[in-house]
């Protein structure tokens, strides 16, 4: 039996725990890039140790890496079928509101670092550039896949980065039907 003056253990739990380091992460990232933030920042924004941080995941980079996985899962950009692969990127790159973690601005505020450079590689051509070129149909599918992925970060860095006038002040509907054709061109096989 537990007197009055003693307090029950706190409860562990390692998920909680895992999660909001993760999403401190994401965010410390997204701001200010792999090299701008360091693994004490991130412990200290979800409330735990920087020991805590290496505990669950090792390292910085290997943090790094679950948070681009984290923050990839969600292929908002790409349809999953062929037939509106064009007309959904088109639609959601004119929809895109600039979010405050984003996993594009999380790749350009990273990919100076070599390393963090390879790990952004590796996620976008399993998340992103292997199921793009599965479902092109016909020749140079990896080229047409790279060149759709191109376009797309092109168009965002535009958008959210630069805040290029001409992309906000444009016809929402001329735009996406511009874009759409553009991605159409990548689409479609060639010859």
């Amino acid at each position: 039996m537990m007197g009055s003056h003693e307090r029950p253990a706190r409860r562990r739990d390692a998920a909680a725990t895992r999660e909001a380091i993760l999403r401190a992460a994401l965010v410390a990232f997204t701001r200010h890039g792999y090299d701008g933030v360091g693994v004490r920042e991130i412990a200290n924004a979800a409330g735990v140790t920087a020991m805590l941080v290496n505990r669950y995941f090792g390292s910085k980079e290997r943090l790094f890496a679950e948070v681009v996985e984290v923050a990839f899962a969600q292929r908002t950009l790409i349809a999953d079928d062929v037939a509106s692969l064009s007309r959904f990127a088109a639609g959601a790159l004119v929809a895109a509101e600039p979010r405050s973690v984003d996993g594009f601005l999380l790749m350009l505020r990273s990919v100076a670092n070599p390393r963090a450079a390879e790990i952004l590689r590796a996620a976008i051509d399993a998340h992103f550039q292997r199921p793009l070129q599965a479902l092109l149909p016909g020749a140079q599918a990896p080229e047409r896949a790279a060149l759709f992925l191109s376009v797309l970060a092109g168009v965002r860095l535009m958008q959210q980065v630069l805040d290029n006038p001409a992309l906000a002040t444009t016809d929402a509907s001329a735009l996406e039907g511009r874009l759409e054709s553009l991605f159409r061109q990548l689409v479609d096989p060639p010859g």
